[in-house]
């Protein structure tokens, strides 16, 4: 048989639509003065009800329709994980406005272009970010956002669910970063994951440990929750990873999610008792099965994979009721529709490997690439998204991720283009050819190195100082290698598998 499964229809959306008022109006409806966010640490928490939250939301939209913004004008954040955030993003979301979800870990360097792709009316940003250089707009301070939670309720804007939501950033294979445009009606695709993937209800306190601007963060931890009424649980800015088993202990947690280091460096100390616990969410790199197998001998609750991207979210996962056989990645979500291609676009028997591909109409898929209509162009076909995931799919319909069509590293759960980083680390002096891959340190440990030539080995405090100056932490390189020459194909095409194969030394 070929490898195609068709599990529609996917969930409706409503024809006018608004995806700040899906994710809080009803909750807050019916669970006014329940915790919807806690943001917590090992001595204070600080908790906002569905009703507080709503209002905080509702507040910032009419400030920033006092302050001229029209819907469609985009808002860029620069705001790490703070109750900022979500009020910022969800406010402009209810005023039709399309928040830029962007990382607090980027330097000026890197966030100047992507500002300037962007053009952005308004600027929101915590003390300390690095902003853009000459910004073309104000900027609004994090307190001064604060501020806006007590404006009269702005009504929610209602439109088309088609029409421009949010913008996220990821790397492309050209090593820029690319604009991801999501639709507002990416929201109620989400509903395929809640119980294909996440096996959650409004009973249920959900911690998760990433950045706000990842998608799995505001999607798994904290928009998901929202919709169903749950609680969500962020960890405060100062709170470590080691800290992270206490905290789902006393705070009563029943779902965490994370990325698989996170898992990792969690599992290097003992854990306490975690009665509440039923289960872990693991989505942005492979999950091993070391990690699995420790995660659950450790807390005696299971952890479920998901395989997706930032272009559409998860689509391929397990569940607490529908574990994935042992080696594979999980399940088609139902309402989705897939296939495996091979290299002519046309679906490969089962147990071939090929490009899995996603329908195109698939109501999670982004609108496309911010002004790049050639690039969306080169993802789509007649009838597919492609994604540039080698998977196959066996008769069970269970799929198996076999690694990245192209040579994009996933260290952290963090899509990184090697491109973007060469170019940075080129020009340094006494560098003069580099390129960047991922290695294996360890069994399941994966960092990135840095592969240069040049006359003489520089200090590798000389090049790890030049990476912190112009990367962001979770791009910059752990490992430094002089060589004497780049290894190439017989075309003059850089090797990166024989990169990869030199490992650490």
């Amino acid at each position: 048989m070929l490898s195609v499964i068709d599990l529609r229809p996917a969930p409706p959306c409503p024809s006018s639509f608004n995806l700040a008022a899906h994710v809080l109006a009803a909750s807050a409806a019916r669970h006014p003065d329940k915790p919807a966010l806690k943001i917590v640490s090992a001595d204070a928490q600080d908790v906002w009800s569905y009703a507080r939250l709503l209002a905080a939301v509702q507040g910032c939209a009419t400030g920033f329709i006092a302050m001229g913004l029209a819907p469609g004008d985009r808002i860029l954040l620069r705001l790490g994980n703070e109750v900022a955030f979500p009020i910022a993003f969800l406010g402009a979301l209810t005023a039709g406005l399309v928040p830029v979800a962007t990382s607090a870990q980027l330097t000026r360097s890197e966030i100047t272009p992507m500002a300037a792709r962007i053009a952005p009316r308004l600027i929101v940003a915590s003390r300390g970010v690095a902003l853009p250089d000459a910004p073309d707009c104000p900027i609004l301070t994090a307190e001064s956002l604060g501020a806006m939670a007590d404006l009269p309720p702005a009504a929610f804007h209602m439109g088309a669910p088609d029409r421009p939501g949010y913008i996220i950033f990821t790397s492309g294979t050209s090593g820029a970063p690319m604009a991801v445009v999501h639709a507002h009606r990416a929201i109620v695709a989400r509903q395929m994951m809640h119980h294909d993937w996440e096996g959650l209800t409004e009973a249920d306190v959900l911690l998760h440990a990433g950045a706000f601007n990842w998608t799995y963060t505001l999607g798994t931890g904290l928009m998901d929750p929202w919709t169903l009424g749950a609680t969500a649980l962020v960890p405060h800015a100062q709170v470590g990873v080691a800290a992270l088993p206490t905290l789902l202990r006393d705070h009563h947690v029943t779902i965490f999610a994370a990325a698989p280091g996170v898992y990792r460096q969690m599992l290097r100390q003992p854990f306490p008792p975690l009665p509440f616990l039923r289960h872990g969410l693991s989505a942005g790199e492979a999950l091993t099965a070391e990690t699995r197998a420790a995660w659950t001998a450790a807390t005696g609750t299971p952890v479920c994979g998901a395989l997706g991207m930032s272009e559409l979210s998860t689509f391929v996962s397990e569940s607490p009721t529908r574990p994935a056989p042992a080696g594979a990645t999980g399940f088609v979500q139902r309402g989705r529709r897939i296939a495996v291609l091979g290299d002519d676009l046309a679906p490969v028997p089962h147990g071939n490997a090929g490009q899995l591909a996603v329908d195109r109409h698939d109501p999670g898929l982004m609108l496309g690439y911010l002004d790049q209509p050639d690039a969306t162009a080169a993802r789509l076909t007649d009838d597919w998204f492609l994604t540039g995931d080698q998977v196959c799919l066996d008769a069970s319909g269970a799929v198996t991720y076999l690694g990245r069509a192209d040579d994009q590293m996933n260290p952290g759960g963090h899509r990184i283009s090697p491109l973007e980083v060469e170019a940075v680390m080129a020009k340094l002096p006494g560098v003069q050819e580099v390129a960047v891959t991922e290695v294996e340190t360890r069994p399941g440990t994966r960092v990135i190195a840095c592969f240069y030539t040049g006359p003489q080995p520089l200090d590798d405090a000389v090049l790890l100082a030049h990476a912190t100056a112009h990367l962001a932490r979770y791009k910059q390189p752990r490992l430094y290698r002089h060589l004497p020459s780049l290894p190439r194909g017989a075309n003059a095409k850089l090797n990166r598998r024989a990169l990869r194969d030199m490992g650490p030394t």
